[in-house]
């Protein structure tokens, strides 16, 4: 690309006026000692500025051609040095090349992760030495960013994709997944409503609703959860389980607030506030304790039975005591899939109660969620029809990057009635004709996250996603296997999805000096959990990447840690 110019053919550029050099006004700029302002500064010389340096051109001894040179060499070699500074900044050619630079670094990493120490090895302030305390004032090379990823970022990354890891549980991530967030970036919408403001983004909303239906009938969802159905219902992405537990309990206690001003009109709002009460159970994952806290309302954590279940009767039982004492109970959540120990509340006896009692009940399904694709698993939301609301995180154990997590209402009303502030700006003339998203989640904006899902279900389809689960159930039970072969070791809770809780036959203090040495070594990593006053081992299958020759060598790591404990344990006697 030619970057010169005929300066004397341009209006805005050089002219002539009576054998005097005029120069038309000139402004350009960029970060750091390189900026440059050309300017005419009186009607007998020309003084031009290029960074702190004057240059002046006086007519008198100068022929007025020869200053015209002058300039013109001046302007050529400004340009260029603009033009080699604006090179320095991403034009399209250098992004198509530096994108297939990063497909290439992204395909290395994941297909290489095994060769990766899963945890990183840093102290914390590792990185404050390794970079400068302020921003860069002009552009850097492409190549010596790339090469301070591997240098500087890389040795701070836990690798949660290597089937080394095996702790919490999984965060999903696929290719298909990750080429629909380069397309989302590049779209760049803000889509909180189907017109995003004068019709500009309706794909947003749309697809979404689509795909959410899409999902819902994989899990064979009652129709009352479907947009399709033609009812009040339907599914909306939420960023995280997190979120969509508190939109669910804002949604009951707005519900809720109206029902009992209707039956005594001369309570105020803060006094029916106080009387409101939630319930969950004693192993529900910590951000439905923090929604009550953040909703202003009490939460009951209710005991478990023998296998880490809440019962109906449990439930009942503490509705009652509360009734008793002037509170109203108005929320509750149903865990599928605890993250201590992966138990499934019995959903069934939970809703009768609920429904009798007139009391929203949420179903948190986070991770196991994923698996009711498979019709073999379904057997664990028996009751589901029962529920106001279920929400799970595809990014989890489905295959798409995080943050995508899947939330269906029956009615949304109360949702949007509580979020619901519409001030003239964000007005359109579609309200109504299609689900204004910005009324059923907490945050006005949201990216376009639906392209993500709806990538990741037409490239692998039903039956491969169905294949995925699978097979980390598969290899959990392969790794239950392996314990129960050994008499050192045994199994807590039941495997019933893709992780297994297990611990050394002892005291709590030998599982924690276990863990301790396991993850020391830092060739597999996991993390622990208590019930009860036990402690133990939680080893989740996380990695797409995952295979039976990863379940052996992680079981003979750890068989190895706990020869080295129990030797030592043996010695010290």
């Amino acid at each position: 690309m030619r970057h010169d110019r005929d300066w004397s053919n341009s209006s805005s550029g050089e002219r002539r006026r009576g054998g005097e050099l005029h120069k038309a006004r000139y402004k350009r700029g960029w970060s750091g000692n390189s900026s440059w302002n050309i300017s005419r500064a009186h009607s007998t010389s020309s003084r031009y500025h290029l960074g702190h340096v004057d240059i002046v051109a006086v007519k008198k001894g100068c022929s007025v051609n020869h200053q015209i040179i002058e300039v013109r060499e001046l302007l050529y070699k400004i340009l260029n040095c603009y033009m080699h500074c604006r090179r320095l900044i991403m034009d399209p050619d250098s992004f198509k090349d530096y994108a297939k630079e990063m497909a290439e670094y992204i395909t290395n990493y994941l297909e290489n992760i095994r060769d990766r120490k899963v945890l990183p090895t840093v102290e914390p302030g590792y990185m404050k030495p390794l970079l400068p305390s302020e921003a860069p004032q002009t552009p850097e090379q492409w190549q010596d960013i790339m090469a301070d990823v591997e240098r500087i970022i890389m040795p701070g990354v836990t690798h949660w994709h290597s089937p080394k890891f095996h702790a919490y549980f999984p965060t999903a991530q696929s290719y298909p997944s990750i080429l629909a967030d380069m397309l989302s970036g590049a779209i760049a919408c803000i889509g909180f409503t189907w017109a995003s403001i004068k019709n500009i983004h309706p794909a947003c909303t749309e697809l979404e609703v689509i795909v959410l239906d899409w999902l819902g009938k994989m899990l064979n969802l009652p129709k009352e959860f479907l947009a399709c159905s033609g009812g009040k219902g339907g599914g909306v992405i939420q960023g995280t389980a997190s979120e969509a537990t508190l939109v669910a309990l804002l949604g009951a206690k707005a519900k809720k607030i109206q029902q009992v001003k209707e039956q005594h009109p001369d309570w105020t709002e803060n006094e029916i506030i106080s009387k409101l009460v939630a319930y969950c159970s004693c192993q529900a994952h910590s951000s439905v304790e923090r929604a009550g806290l953040l909703g202003g309302v009490k939460f009951r954590q209710l005991e478990v039975d023998e296998k880490y279940k809440l019962r109906g009767d449990t439930f009942a039982e503490a509705i009652r005591k509360d009734r008793e004492q002037g509170f109203i109970p108005f929320y509750a959540v149903a865990t599928l899939g605890t993250t201590v120990n992966c138990a499934f509340d019995r959903l069934d006896e939970m809703g009768i109660v609920a429904n009798r009692e007139g009391i929203w009940l949420h179903v948190d399904a986070a991770y196991a969620g994923s698996s009711f694709i498979c019709p073999e698993f379904r057997y664990l939301m028996k009751g589901i029809e029962l529920a106001d609301s279920f929400n799970f995180n595809p990014h989890k154990w489905m295959l798409v990057n995080f943050d995508c997590s899947a939330m269906w209402l029956k009615d949304p009303t109360y949702v949007i009635n509580a979020f619901n502030v519409d001030p003239l700006y964000l007005k359109h003339d579609m309200q109504g004709s299609a689900p204004d998203y910005r009324h059923w989640q907490i945050p006005l904006g949201r990216r376009f996250r639906s392209l993500k899902l709806w990538f990741v279900l037409r490239l692998y389809g039903v039956e491969n996603l169905q294949k995925f689960i699978r097979s980390h159930v598969a290899q959990a039970h392969e790794f239950e296997a392996l314990v129960l072969s050994d008499p050192r070791f045994e199994i807590v809770g039941e495997v019933l999805m893709g992780l297994v809780c297990f611990r050394l036959k002892g005291s709590n203090e030998l599982n924690e000096a276990l863990l301790k040495r396991i993850n020391g070594a830092g060739n597999i990593h996991l993390v622990p959990s208590k019930i009860k006053d036990t402690y133990f081992l939680r080893l989740a299958v996380c990695s797409r990447f995952s295979e039976s020759k990863d379940i052996q060598y992680s079981w003979k790591e750890i068989k190895l840690r706990a020869n080295e404990i129990l030797e030592e344990q043996s010695l010290s006697k």
